[in-house]
């Protein structure tokens, strides 16, 4: 069955663009900590298990050389929510040319959702793409982090990227299937 699939591209130009997200409560135990060890079958996990009820599909065929070139790039980073332990989403950064930073990918695990861990999560990635050229020599300073959602994402995708201060700067639509 055909459907119709809209993606949005979304950025910030500066990092006062961020709008940071309440801090989930203390008391439930939210830690967000870097994956500093590139492991391909970490980050398939965390990719297929967020993504399978959003249909992520482009990573699936990808051998574990393909996942490792990814993985261990300069200044690429991966960061994971835990709660309490338990891994609860993730947020991968992507350097890219001239001072560009995408998020190449973002989410949480089904349980995870509508707890406040996603806005903290984006909020904490996205200050950590804006500081990429700090820590990372040969790097330009970050001019524009960019992500893209689309409409097979979650209900609370495309709100939560506005609400930390993400623009839209382009629609598209497509037909899938």
């Amino acid at each position: 069955m055909a459907i119709d699939v809209t993606t949005w591209s979304l950025e910030q130009t500066s990092s006062t663009d961020l709008d940071p997200a309440r801090e989930p409560a203390a008391e439930a135990g939210v830690k967000i900590v870097r994956a500093e060890v590139p492991s391909p079958e970490f980050s398939r996990f965390l990719y297929t298990a967020v993504g399978a009820d959003n249909d992520w599909t482009d990573r699936l065929e990808w051998s574990r050389e393909r996942w490792l070139g990814f993985l261990d790039r300069p200044g690429a980073e991966t960061w994971v929510a835990y709660e309490r332990g338990t891994p609860a989403g993730f947020i991968e950064l992507d350097p890219q040319d001239a001072g560009v930073v995408e998020i190449s990918y973002f989410g949480l695990l089904p349980a995870f959702r509508g707890r406040r861990i996603g806005g903290h999560l984006l909020t904490w990635g996205t200050g950590r793409a804006w500081d990429l050229a700090d820590r990372w020599s040969g790097l330009p300073p970050t001019k524009r982090v960019w992500v893209h959602t689309c409409s097979k994402d979650g209900p609370h995708a495309l709100d939560n990227y506005r609400r930390r201060g993400f623009r839209v700067f382009d629609v598209k639509t497509e037909t899938e299937g």
